[in-house]
């Protein structure tokens, strides 16, 4: 069999993204003497016109016949400015002939972006229509606000301890207000999609496995916004410690699976009781109708945000103030601290020592719980001053009764 020549096939990726781009254009392109001046054809000698230049010249000719391709694009649009004043075919022709050129150096690179230029071209009316007639001036400024804090705040920001006791990383805090914004979004996408009945109970078993905390304060928020979705917020609060325990069995067992053997009848029953008290009031929201609402108002509250990753801090800061005074007491202190902030690292901690023989499995359940306790402590902090009394009055029992199960599952074993 004869080898190919590698050029042969970075023309074939600079054709076939010419092909796939021109057959787009050429749906649009109209009849008559008012149809567009590129097609498919056009496209397609532009795509290998770009990887000819870069093959015979280098960058330089390919350069060159860029400048030519935009300036005949150019000419186009003038002479169809009158009776079409958009831009998307010229736009498109002077991307093709560098993605040809690209397809030279990086075909599989270039040809993913010929198939994303003509999903967008191919996409106009559905793009068009989601922007113009579903999207919202609202949605539009905390996408903006997400962004903003996401790509600008959050790289300025340290990455050290700072502040008391060296408790605090401003990188790592500011991580937690993205991330409260991000569970609110996910709950508001969700309920746009689904609606509210369905839409928050599935946006926050899906959110705990980002954080539960997290999630109680976001579905909290809404909530306290809007009290026709309180039951619909409070199932996505307490089915969000269900990915708590999920995530706990998973870690654990990736660090010492006898750590797992010993906790799973306390994972299991504790993860089961989540299950039923969220599900009744999933069930309770899906009996309870909401009004639809023509105005979908905010993705998230950056008050609730702030607020979240301030009490946060201020656990952070007990936590280290009471470890600086009163020293390490044992490891059921140290794990019962941890979780103040994070379950998952505390449980892991411990089930490493088991892993390497410096504690027995059993021995490891009641610290592993003990960071359960504490951490429940703090999701009911966050229903409280997130959610109000009407949210935390539900939420709360809920919490106890999925704790009482998980401590109940290892009284059973002992």
């Amino acid at each position: 069999m004869l080898p190919v020549s590698p050029l042969v096939l970075n023309l074939a990726v600079a054709l076939g993204i010419g092909l796939l781009i021109g057959i787009d254009r050429e749906r649009r392109k109209g009849t008559g003497p008012g149809r567009a001046a590129a097609g498919i054809r056009t496209f397609t000698l532009t795509s290998l016109c770009g990887a000819v230049a870069v093959i015979a010249g280098g960058d330089l000719l390919l350069a060159v016949v860029t400048v030519g391709v935009f300036a005949l694009a150019a000419l186009a649009y003038w002479r169809t400015l009158e009776r079409d004043p958009g831009l998307t075919t010229e736009v498109a022709l002077v991307a093709t002939v560098l993605l040809g050129g690209l397809a030279v150096h990086e075909p599989t690179f270039a040809a993913a972006l010929g198939v994303i230029v003509a999903g967008l071209l191919t996409a106009r009316t559905v793009i068009h229509g989601f922007v113009n007639s579903v999207l919202t001036e609202e949605e539009v400024r905390d996408g903006l606000i997400f962004a903003g804090a996401t790509l600008v705040v959050l790289p300025l920001l340290p990455d050290k301890a700072i502040g008391p006791y060296g408790a605090l990383n401003p990188h790592t805090i500011w991580i937690v207000v993205v991330l409260v914004m991000a569970v609110s979004a996910v709950g508001y996408i969700a309920v746009r999609i689904v609606g509210a009945r369905f839409g928050l109970p599935l946006a926050g078993l899906a959110s705990g496995f980002v954080s539960s905390v997290a999630t109680i304060g976001a579905m909290g928020a809404r909530a306290a916004k809007d009290r026709d979705l309180l039951g619909a917020a409070v199932a996505g609060a307490v089915l969000s410690t269900v990915a708590t325990f999920v995530q706990l069995a998973l870690l654990i067992g990736a660090t010492d699976t006898d750590t797992l053997m010993a906790l799973s009848v306390p994972i299991a029953c504790g993860g089961g009781a989540a299950i039923l008290y969220g599900g009744v009031f999933t069930a309770l929201a899906l009996r309870h109708k909401v009004e639809h609402r023509d105005s979908p108002g905010r993705a998230f509250s950056v008050r609730s945000a702030l607020l979240f990753a301030a009490l946060l801090s201020a656990i952070l800061v007990a936590s280290a103030a009471l470890d600086d005074w009163f020293g390490n007491a044992g490891l059921l202190a140290a794990t019962s601290l941890a979780g103040l902030a994070d379950t998952h690292s505390a449980a892991v901690s411990v089930a490493s020592l088991v892993a390497s023989s410096k504690l027995d499995a059993n021995a490891a359940i009641v610290p592993i719980l003990a960071a359960v306790t504490t951490n429940t402590l703090t999701k009911m902090v966050f229903a409280v001053t997130a959610g109000g009394t009407a949210f935390a009055v539900r939420v709360i029992p809920g919490l106890i009764l999925v704790l009482a199960a998980a401590w109940a599952g290892a009284r059973f074993l002992g």
